[in-house]
């Protein structure tokens, strides 16, 4: 029985893909041209720009999806981004738009509205009425979504045109983004290495142009590793700010680290807008799990005190790699250039009690959820949840001898120290886990406001980005991240520079951490082979504070252009 299912999978895996081809090789010629000069004028103008001048009725809304769509087919060639090609039917729906005469909403495009003619892009987790949304699952495969999710409408009624999704992991837990039903994802940057995951796919995709705005989901650093792995722009909303509902996920029920659904875009000026967008578009009206909290802006305020910037150098688990120093350094030595006011955080609380905490949260089931979406024990899984996953599997007893040698003979007392009764959790050890959640997030309160701070500034990730199949080693490696879902922090992620493998290799003098962790993700890190990838900073505000956190991000980016360290977007 298990050949036959496994035999089922492959088919509807390569059935999968050989329909995706046929779509794409189906389109208009117009879909298979070279860009033309107006096709790169589109792709390098900024959304609110483009949308003014369809408002204006200066640019055709079919020239830019054609323009976009393009560039999505050249980038997918390139980096295999894409799943579900919608193409065909945003040309109905413009049609039908231009055909009734009419701006409005309904079937046809709101040729009006604040995004009026521009092409979004969703990560594969976001249901598009009449696609799938199989999240590399074959079992999932079949399963047309039978409404759009809010978000969906909500763009759609902003005038925003859906017209691809993209890749992810199977499970939704990897940096990487690979899985048996659409394949594997490539770096726009460096082939051989992860875009960063689990919105990977839509990173890879708005690097190189063929989209500039797109949604994503975060529980552990899911829209903030990819834009740190590819080079582009995203800012984590806390929960309840940004439309989730109706769509699918592989772990239905987790609400220890919730998972929320935020921006990811190609500039810092399309992110901006496109949150701001959104939110002005009142979500709440969409989706009841948002909270009823209107745009605010913050300029005048920011621009009038005395800015405040906390540096968090080390979670003392995984120290920052030379190269990811190297762009935070480039952000502080920037900012004080001008006179910010930059403090070196050397007294925080203690990170390793809460990653504890909120990696047995998001477990807490032991795997069984995602689990459950696989059809055969033969189908492909993310090489580091595999680990976990047969851990969690392990006798007890064979289990506490493993922690016993890693924390006496091993001495390794960081990961002893995660993965100590580390199992499915009754309903009592997950409520307690809860109660240690929020004592943390009190306690990092306290130290915010004593500390003073408007923001924290650190690495989004320990390394660049993981070679393919580098989760296998690396999987535990999150904590630059992961630490502010715990806290439901709003936390932006924007390039800085590249690796550069004259500047970045180890020195001698450099410590690896000794733990398992480190060391395993130490692996993967080797400069000749990562040159050229992209390094980003991370701006962490509080919670709802999304609009601080973009005005930080934008500062940043500021000066950095001011003192000519502007990272440089590629260019269509």
């Amino acid at each position: 029985m298990t050949l036959i299912t496994y035999l089922s999978h492959r088919r509807t895996c390569e059935s999968k893909q050989t329909a995706r081809a046929e779509i794409i090789a189906n389109l208009p010629p117009a879909y298979h041209s070279d860009l033309a000069p107006h096709d790169r004028e589109i792709l390098n103008t900024p959304v609110a720009d483009t949308a003014r001048l369809v408002r204006k009725g200066e640019w055709k809304p079919i020239d830019i999806l054609r323009a976009y769509g393009k560039q999505a087919v050249k980038a997918h060639a390139q980096t295999n981004c894409l799943t579900e090609v919608m193409i065909p039917e945003a040309e109905e729906w413009l049609a039908h738009s231009l055909a009734s005469g009419e701006g409005g909403v309904g079937d046809g495009v709101n040729l009006t509205g604040p995004l009026a003619g521009i092409p979004v892009s969703f990560k594969d987790t976001v249901n598009v009425k009449g696609y799938d949304s199989c999240i590399g699952y074959s079992k999932l495969v079949g399963k047309p979504a039978m409404r759009d999710a809010p978000i969906v409408r909500l763009l759609k009624d902003a005038g925003a045109v859906p017209f691809v999704k993209t890749n992810v992991p199977v499970t939704l837990l990897s940096f990487e983004s690979a899985n048996d039903v659409w394949g594997t994802t490539e770096n726009p940057h460096v082939e051989g290495y992860s875009p960063g995951g689990s919105t990977g796919g839509e990173a890879a995709l708005l690097a190189l142009g063929g989209s500039r705005i797109g949604v994503g989901t975060d529980v552990a650093g899911s829209v903030r590793a990819p834009a740190h792995y590819s080079g582009v722009y995203t800012v984590r909303c806390s929960v309840g700010r940004f439309p989730r509902s109706g769509n699918v996920t592989s772990m239905a029920g987790q609400e220890g680290v919730t998972a929320v659904y935020s921006p990811i875009t190609k500039t810092m000026e399309d992110l901006s807008f496109f949150l701001k967008t959104v939110i002005e578009m009142k979500p709440w009206v969409y989706d009841h799990h948002v909270v009823p909290l209107p745009w605010r802006d913050v300029s005048d305020e920011m621009e009038n005190k005395s800015v405040r910037w906390g540096v968090l150098r080390d979670d003392g688990i995984v120290t920052p790699s030379p190269a990811c120093t190297r762009a935070l350094d480039t952000v502080i030595i920037a900012l004080k250039s001008q006179a910010h006011e930059v403090v070196e955080l050397t007294n925080h609380p203690p990170l390793l009690p809460p990653l504890i905490t909120a990696s047995r949260l998001l477990t807490a089931d032991g795997g069984a959820t995602f689990s459950k979406h696989f059809q055969s024990h033969f189908e492909s899984t993310d090489p580091g949840v595999r680990q976990f996953t047969r851990y969690f599997s392990l006798p007890t007893w064979c289990k506490f001898l493993h922690w016993a040698f890693v924390k006496y003979v091993l001495r390794d007392h960081v990961w002893a120290a995660l993965i100590k009764n580390w199992k499915p959790l009754s309903a009592e050890e997950q409520w307690r886990l809860v109660a240690e959640r929020e004592e943390i997030r009190e306690q990092w309160f306290e130290y915010w406001n004593e500390m003073g701070l408007d923001y924290v500034l650190c690495v989004p990730n320990a390394l660049p980005a993981v070679p393919h199949g580098g989760m296998k080693r690396g999987f535990a490696s999150c904590g630059y991240t992961f630490f502010w879902n715990l806290l439901d922090y709003a936390a932006g992620v924007l390039p800085v520079t590249k690796v550069d493998k004259a500047k970045d290799a180890l020195s001698p003098e450099f410590k690896i951490n000794d733990n398992a962790v480190a060391k395993g993700a130490y692996q993967d890190y080797d400069v000749e082979k990562m040159h050229g990838l992209p390094l980003g900073v991370q701006v962490v505000a509080r919670r709802f504070e999304e609009e601080k956190a973009l005005w930080g991000m934008e500062r940043v980016k500021a000066v950095l252009e001011d003192v000519g360290e502007g990272y440089a977007v590629l260019e269509c």
